[in-house]
């Protein structure tokens, strides 16, 4: 009896939680024979179509209150897909019986009224005992919220992004803008410093007070562009293998004038073995420099100036930059890597942005790594970055080639020239010992794109190979620069770049690249695009 009674409540319950999701308001559910006509048509249903179940049951499919255009496509990409015709009436239910399983798709309903809305409709094939189907069960919810949600939210986007754009253009303009009159005030005021009859002692200190301001001012528009570049995402790195020794040898000497001057004694690290690090050569070099010149420009009258390199999280490395300056407060220290905070040092004697240390911290979270500082007051400052270790750069070899000759060349075969606009020695190395394989050609090469113009409107090299981040201008404007020219717009211009992002080796195709070989070499494809660019500047010539 006990039993009997239990069985009825839950069967009771369970109605209950039957009726209760038929007649909800919430979510519409539709109920199909196999044919596809509707047989159960709930409360939400009508509520959200404007349909009574009289009007729907036994008359029409789910297909006559979809929008029919959306029907016709679902319909098409379900026939592909199954390889089959779908038979009128059943293209709104799109369902994958073939395959047994489930859908979920957005779709637009319209209700009795014709107005329409977005709805989230989920189908399922109901079957019998047997297996066989016998109808299909739609349930759906009103996504009109969320759609309203996300149009607002791409118009904020495409508000911020347009905005974005405006203000990267501003600042481009407002640089050539500024940068103009500037060269005048600079040009013209070191012109009177070093002119004849020679300035007076008073004359003399107006003009040191103009040219501390100007070059503060140049200073302060480079610092200001170059964050805004890097917040609009306009900045590309690439990341390769980077000799730390090398890197450190060019950082010391555009710096150890400055350390002279102020007396301040340089330490640097010795390396047994050649350290990599990966990084993007440009831009870790900018991020070395601004922390060797801040630690000279607050540093104490003859103070020291340390670099050390560690081992930091396992695969990385860190290099600290020590100086014996006042050192940092810790409410100083919570404030770093702020734009246009100078912690204090404003009425200071040394001239500065506020923004140096923001576009470091940037760089080096673009180039994977991190940045931090610890400080004692008194007792000076140690900056330090940490970034991952890397293997030496490498030619990938396939066996065949390991012992492969260089191919004979006929006697009296002119050699031809290669133009290598790279800013890195291990690269450059690696490039020279692939070209001296081959005795029909010469190399020449120059660091940086500037250099790499001149060079090509001089010597009017047979093939330019370029890298893409280098110091100055990049190798992209530095092609559009040759191809500008009528001297040498008929070279062939081969990118050479760590860089193997699809949409980045794109859009240097459409720039306008001969083609776009990616760092670490392949030997077989290096030479071979080689081969067809010296070609075409042969039949160019003929």
């Amino acid at each position: 009896m006990l039993e009997a009674t239990m069985r009825e409540t839950v069967l009771l319950k369970a109605g209950a939680l039957q009726n209760a999701i038929l007649t909800s308001a919430n979510f519409s559910i539709i109920a199909t024979d196999e044919k596809g006509i509707i047989q159960l048509f709930n409360v939400g249903a009508e509520r959200m179509l404007g349909y009574r179940a009289a009007e729907v049951v036994d008359k029409i499919s789910p297909s006559d209150i979809h929008d029919p255009q959306e029907v016709m496509a679902r319909a098409q990409a379900l026939s592909l897909e199954l390889k089959t015709t779908i038979a009128p009436g059943f293209e709104a239910l799109a369902f994958k019986a073939s395959r047994e399983i489930e859908d979920s798709y957005e779709l637009t309903y319209i209700r009795k009224d014709g107005s329409r809305f977005p709805a989230i409709v989920s189908i399922t094939a109901l079957r019998d005992d047997a297996g066989r189907i016998i109808g299909y069960l739609l349930i759906g919810t009103d996504n009109s919220v969320r759609k309203l949600v996300e149009a607002k939210l791409n118009e904020a986007m495409a508000a911020a992004e347009k905005a974005n754009r405006a203000k990267s253009d501003f600042l481009s303009s407002m640089s050539h803008e500024l940068r103009t009159p500037l060269n005048a005030i600079l040009g013209f005021a070191q012109l009177m410093e070093s002119g004849a009859p020679a300035p007076t002692p008073s004359q003399n200190r107006n003009l040191e007070q103009i040219l501390k301001a100007g070059w503060y001012l140049l200073e302060l528009i480079n610092e200001v562009l170059d964050l805004a570049l890097i917040e609009s995402g306009k900045v590309t790195l690439s990341r390769e293998p980077v000799s730390l020794a090398e890197a450190m040898l060019e950082c010391r000497a555009m710096i150890e004038p400055q350390a002279l001057q102020r007396g301040i004694g340089m330490t640097f690290p010795r390396f047994e073995l050649p350290q990599f690090i990966s990084a993007d050569r440009t831009r870790f070099k900018q991020v070395l420099i601004n922390l060797l010149f801040n630690a000279v420009k607050y540093n104490r009258p003859h103070g020291s100036l340390t670099v050390e390199c560690a081992p930091g999280v396992p695969g990385s490395m860190r290099i600290s930059v020590r100086d014996t300056g006042a050192g940092l407060a810790p409410e100083q220290l919570a404030q770093l890597f702020q734009p246009f905070n100078r912690l204090g040092k404003e009425s200071g004697a040394e001239e500065g942005t506020g923004i140096g240390l923001m576009v470091t911290k940037r760089l080096v979270e673009l180039m994977g790594g991190s940045i931090g500082a610890e400080s004692t007051v008194g007792v000076g400052s140690v900056f330090w970055v940490e970034l991952r270790l890397a293997s030496a750069p490498e030619l990938v070899f396939r066996d065949s080639e390991r012992a492969a000759l260089p191919p004979a060349v006929p006697q009296g075969t002119p050699r031809r020239s290669v133009l290598y606009v790279e800013d890195n020695p291990a690269n450059l190395e690696l490039v020279e010992q692939l070209i001296a394989r081959r005795p029909d050609l010469r190399l020449m090469s120059a660091p940086d794109g500037h250099l790499g113009v001149e060079f090509a409107r001089a010597y009017q090299p047979d093939v330019i190979l370029m890298d893409i981040n280098l110091p100055g201008i990049s190798g992209i404007e530095a092609m559009q620069i040759l191809h500008a020219d009528p001297r040498t717009a008929h070279i062939p211009i081969i990118a050479l770049s760590a860089n193997a992002v699809p949409h980045d080796i794109e859009k240097s195709l459409e720039a306008g690249f001969f083609s776009y070989l990616t760092k670490p070499i392949k030997v077989e494809r290096f030479m071979a695009t080689l081969d067809t660019a010296l070609k075409s500047t042969q039949k160019a010539a003929a």
